[in-house]
């Protein structure tokens, strides 16, 4: 999944930035409010984490922003504890949640897994297809019960792929989830770690589960 930070304090982002990405996030880190709204106006997110204090354009004008554009990217608002009118007016612009700061970091993660799996309380927290399991808690992987070890990056692509099960998922798409903005797109890395990834979940099983649409992308499909 890939989350976007925006905090002008830079040991805070640096801080947001490296923990999410220990737990398989690609991040983007924004510094103002102007670089945020770019940002936001040419990825697709998966979420957003936004520091209410900004320079350029408050973080209120960027949730505005979001909003008024028809993205629906569930968003985080960091503020300060005397912050509360504002806490009240982003909940009412569209935010979905916040955090006062000082903030215990596996708070902000809870958070986040709530708000990725909101709108789905048929699922449980696993992700799964066939015998495949992924745990985002533990980051266990399991087929047919045998633990799978994978990368960080292989496991951030499965991730990707079981939450979109069944979906054709082209490299472009790929790379705006998994991969950051400093990726070039026009890399095969991307088909490099599809293959890392097939080896692993799928080498020695009568039933393949990734498979390659020629011409257009890739799918996790029974």
């Amino acid at each position: 999944m890939r989350i976007l930070i925006v905090e002008d304090e830079t040991k805070v982002a640096s801080f947001i930035k490296r923990g999410l990405e220990e737990e398989h996030y690609a991040v983007d880190v924004a510094e103002d409010g102007k670089e945020a709204v770019e940002l936001v106006d040419s990825y697709d997110y998966d979420l957003a984490i936004l520091d209410i204090m900004l320079p350029e354009l408050d973080g209120l004008s960027v949730l505005s922003h979001i909003r008024s554009v028809g993205k629906s990217t569930p968003v985080i608002l960091l503020t300060a504890k005397d912050m509360v009118e504002d806490k009240v007016k982003g909940l009412d612009m569209g935010a979905d949640d916040y955090l006062t700061k000082p903030f215990a970091f596996e708070e902000l993660l809870a958070r986040i897994r709530v708000l990725l799996r909101r709108g789905k309380p048929e699922e449980s927290l696993k992700l799964s297809i066939a015998d495949l399991v992924l745990d985002p808690v533990t980051h266990k992987v399991t087929r047919d019960g045998n633990k799978i070890s994978l990368t960080a990056k292989e496991y951030s692509l499965l991730e990707y792929l079981l939450r979109n099960q069944g979906r054709v998922l082209t490299r472009t798409m790929i790379s705006e989830h998994v991969w950051d903005i400093k990726h070039d797109t026009f890399t095969n890395v991307i088909d490099v770690y599809i293959n890392y990834l097939r080896n692993k979940i799928d080498k020695g099983h009568s039933k393949k589960l990734l498979h390659t649409i020629r011409g257009v992308g890739y799918k996790l499909e029974e």
